[in-house]
């Protein structure tokens, strides 16, 4: 019951032959043609082709994630932002050149499955993912399914509002939590903490050696507890906070799960996350309270979420 997974992103793309235990068979990557569909499709074929040619048993479905809106139907991608796609058959497409079952989602859903289904959410019915990378990506699993809404665009937490009329986003909105809780936003919140001095001396020191702050300066001010690296992560994690009790009076879930680049700041970040859960839910001390933890798989949950995808709508559609 092997499927292979697929996981495109704006500058590679990540395939893997994977096993119904989620275990990694075999992988490849290249780099993605993201300005032109044409050569973007070659190159998935070709990675098909090879993986599948590799594998010692036989291929039963192909799952494909990607950035971007994604249909019900798991077919069509309505729209990428890092990939010329704009209603883009991909599934039809694939299908008539691989002669495999072949399903499509979005790339946090797929990474959420993954985590459900053999990381950090096992064992539980419902739960939430929040990936905190340059934006914030999210998936929802309710009643042991992955949610995806009528038309298939659900599930962009990242876009949930917690600001009225605050920052603006690029989604055309203003106040989205992606402003306020991202890899992008602890920068911006590391250098309001630079220019006010005090506990902001060194990210003002490696700003100034290194020409800006980026995430690997900030992070490894984190891992190294200076107060002011520490102190942006923290409001980082109360805004988190705050959306995952918004989430919760609606979804109810067992369980959150933080993933990405952030997220490796672990328990550093989960600490404030639990603090402002707890200071904005309702009914606090009436409310089962759910589990907060850090993603397992890492860089492989898209392309094994992709294919367990894949293997579940080939076994439900047989």
């Amino acid at each position: 019951m092997h499927a292979i997974g697929i996981d495109i992103g704006g500058t590679k793309i990540a395939g893997a032959v994977v096993d119904q235990l989620g275990s990694i068979v075999a992988s490849e990557r290249v780099a993605t043609p993201a300005g032109d569909s044409a050569l973007l499709e070659d190159a998935v074929v070709q990675m098909i082709d090879s993986l599948r040619a590799g594998a010692d048993e036989e291929i039963v479905a192909i799952g494909v994630a990607a950035a971007g809106f994604v249909d019900a139907a798991q077919s069509t991608v309505y729209y990428a932002p890092n990939i010329d796609w704009r209603n883009e058959p991909f599934r039809e497409k694939l299908e008539a050149r691989v002669g495999t079952a072949v399903v499509v989602d979005n790339d946090a859903n797929a990474a959420g499955w993954a985590e459900f289904r053999f990381g950090a959410g096992r064992l539980v019915s419902d739960m939430v993912m929040l990936t905190i990378g340059t934006g914030v990506g999210g998936a929802i699993v309710a009643g042991d399914r992955l949610f995806r809404g009528g038309f298939g665009a659900g599930a962009e937490l990242g876009h949930l509002r917690v600001v009225p009329d605050g920052l603006a986003c690029g989604c055309g909105q203003r106040g989205c939590i992606e402003q306020y809780g991202s890899g992008r936003a602890l920068l911006r919140m590391a250098n309001e903490i630079a220019d006010a001095g005090g506990i902001g001396q060194a990210l003002a020191r490696a700003r100034t050696e290194h020409g800006g702050l980026d995430g690997r300066l900030v992070g490894g001010l984190i891992e190294s507890g200076d107060d002011g690296a520490v102190a942006a992560l923290r409001q980082l994690g109360s805004w988190l906070g705050q959306a995952a009790a918004s989430l919760s009076a609606v979804l109810d879930p067992q369980r959150f799960v933080f993933g990405g680049g952030v997220a490796i700041a672990g328990e550093l970040l989960l600490e404030p996350i639990r603090a402002a859960y707890r200071d904005h839910l309702p009914a606090r001390g009436y409310h089962p309270e759910p589990d907060f933890v850090i993603a397992e798989l890492v860089n492989d949950a898209g392309v094994v979420g992709a294919a367990d995808l894949a293997r579940v709508w080939v076994a439900e559609h047989a």
